[in-house]
């Protein structure tokens, strides 16, 4: 099953996502606004107003005021992506040129901040300071996220609880608001929005190592980018840290990061190496187990069609190849 045929029903609601990034991110100075434009055009699975929006199904469901925290949160995420490809230095995502490779960091850098500025306008007409404070925190645990990223790259004397954390502050949390805050647009129960919170978190967490698996297991076609990237760029993912269990492997990845970046074989090699460890199959038993605590957070829910879809879109996460 495909991922838009699971919320295929609130199509007409995310069209009014849609539309209301493209006219919010418009911006008066040509630069900012082709950079800006480049980035949405590109498109995205959507999965954070999705969230929000079957969330907001579990209360008072008022698109007017859900999607003041569908943009809100999809605004972040891409503000958070341009400052990715700043920092990893990528000059491709979604098989297209990146904002910093079609013009240069400098603007990548500004369009980025741009839209994070216009992310927390847009929330301020959701009249409830609660979500304003959630979004806040959001914003300060992703920046601490892309500081612990810079701080770790090529350090292979950090362990995994650097790692898990480093995915929650960068991942996790902005699912998890995801959640919240369309329980939050929707004043749903105090249980409810703890619930969906959870989920969202676990979801997070597992989504975000299926990415890492993925980059030792994709094509450049279907990544969008080469495969092996996080590693040639030293970003040490769980793969990595299972397979550095093997001294020949550990070894060899000592001597590749004295290269800074990775040469391109020297990543093939790695990469192989990674998948006959073992290390893929151990990677996908901690994402399962996240998902599997995902789906128990939904438990004391309703069975109604946002639960469903909630629940499905976990486990195609979990199945997904690309």
């Amino acid at each position: 099953m495909k991922l838009t045929t699971i919320y295929s029903h609130l199509r007409s609601d995310l069209s009014l996502v849609e539309k209301d990034l493209e006219r919010t991110i418009g911006a008066q100075h040509s630069i900012l606004q082709d950079a800006s434009i480049q980035l949405l055009k590109a498109g995205g699975k959507r999965i954070r107003p999705v969230f929000v929006l079957l969330s907001a199904q579990f209360g008072q469901y008022d698109i007017e005021r859900v999607k003041r925290a569908a943009v809100a949160l999809e605004l972040i995420h891409m503000a958070s992506l341009v400052h990715d490809d700043v920092i990893d230095d990528a000059s491709l995502r979604r098989g297209k040129a990146t904002i910093k490779a079609q013009w240069d960091n400098r603007v990548a850098m500004y369009t980025g901040d741009y839209i994070f500025a216009r992310s927390i306008e847009y929330i301020t007409h959701l009249d409830n300071p609660e979500a304003h404070n959630a979004l806040s925190e959001a914003i300060l645990e992703m920046s601490l996220g892309e500081i612990e990223q810079i701080r770790d790259q090529y350090n292979l004397n950090q362990n995994i609880r650097n790692y898990l954390r480093r995915i929650k502050r960068k991942t996790a949390l902005l699912l998890s608001v995801s959640c919240e805050l369309g329980a939050l647009a929707a004043d749903a129960d105090r249980n409810t929005l703890k619930q969906l919170k959870r989920f969202g978190y676990y979801v997070g967490m597992a989504f975000q190592i299926t990415d890492d698996i993925l980059d030792f297991t994709g094509t450049e076609k279907q990544l969008g980018k080469p495969a092996g990237g996080d590693l040639q760029q030293g970003n040490i993912t769980l793969p990595v840290f299972f397979a550095m269990k093997d001294p020949a492997f550990k070894e060899q990845l000592i001597q590749a990061c004295m290269e800074q970046p990775i040469e391109r074989h020297t990543i093939d090699l790695l990469i192989r190496m990674v998948h006959e460890n073992g290390s893929i199959e151990k990677s996908k038993q901690v994402a399962d187990r996240y998902l599997n605590k995902a789906y128990t957070a939904l438990d004391s829910l309703p069975d109604n069609r946002p639960k469903k879809a909630l629940l499905q879109i976990a486990e195609y996460i979990g199945k997904r190849d690309y």
